[in-house]
């Protein structure tokens, strides 16, 4: 089955009601079973070129890295798709730390990533910082990264409840960024995916205002109308005082997907080259 036949995916970026341009960055590509979004920080425009980078980045590096898959040497205990998605990830990271270094007006710009790859029945989930992953299954939202923050360091700590985290000043602090430092730190994990899952990509625009249990709702109430979901995720973060950049990924699973004689078989078999889906406007 292919993944392009099995899943549908919703894309939608915002500006907010209070910024004047657009820092973040979302993108997808089902010929290869990719799902992105980049939350970009630093000077004037500069978190903007920063995940803009990281997005075109992983999408080349890793639909190259799908072509030549039988001439690829992998290490064993990972799946192929966790290894392209860790070198694509570096590949990105130091494009982005070497504009930083060239460019004054890039100096100190870096982005949170979350990204996913569907394969074989499964989700390879990588991401840095605290744009965040869901899964709706089963009418229960769950959580499946966790923030790479100074917030989060200290809840795991006990340092603070939960409660107290929601009106904490140091929401927006991350101790992990792509493109900050010559390296980067990429947390990957594995999930096996079921039929009906739903998977919400997300930047801190819409977490930061509007809580679990209402993205629960409106992904629910949606009834498999993702395009819908998207809109109504979007417009509540606004409502809620928009003040910083929204964006969200949603993809549902519709069939099983197996590789074996399907898509990556598909994919090298294919000359012609699918089409990259890419949103970026304010």
């Amino acid at each position: 089955m292919n993944v392009e036949q099995a899943i549908s995916v919703a894309r939608l970026t915002d500006v907010g009601l209070h910024r004047d341009h657009n820092e973040d960055a979302v993108a997808s590509d089902l010929s290869i079973g990719l799902l992105v979004l980049a939350d970009g920080m630093g000077g004037y425009k500069a978190g903007e070129v920063a995940s803009e980078i990281a997005v075109l980045t992983l999408t080349a590096e890793i639909t190259e890295a799908m072509r030549h898959k039988p001439a690829l040497r992998f290490m064993p205990g990972l799946l192929p798709e966790a290894q392209m998605l860790i070198h694509a990830v570096e590949r990105a990271n130091e494009t982005i730390y070497q504009i930083s270094q060239e460019q004054p007006q890039c100096a100190g710009m870096g982005t949170t990533l979350v990204v996913g790859i569907f394969t074989d029945n499964k989700l390879i989930v990588g991401h840095i910082g605290d744009s965040r992953m869901y899964r709706l299954r089963d009418c229960t939202l769950t959580q499946i990264t966790e923030d790479h923050s100074l917030l989060q360091e200290q809840l795991n700590a006990g340092l603070i409840t939960p409660q107290q985290a929601k009106i904490s000043v140091n929401k927006n602090l991350v101790t992990r960024a792509l493109g900050i430092d010559e390296e980067v730190d990429l947390e990957v994990q594995q999930f096996a995916v079921e039929v009906d899952d739903i998977y919400l990509l997300c930047s801190d625009g819409l977490t930061d205002l509007v809580e679990d249990e209402v993205i629960s709702k409106i992904l629910l109430d949606a009834n498999g109308n993702i395009e819908y979901a998207a809109t109504r995720l979007v417009q509540t973060a606004n409502e809620h005082g928009g003040k910083d950049n929204i964006s969200v990924v949603i993809a549902m699973v519709n069939k099983p997907f197996c590789s074996e004689g399907g898509w990556v078989k598909n994919l090298f078999g294919k000359v012609k080259k699918q089409p990259i889906h890419h949103d970026k406007f304010e």
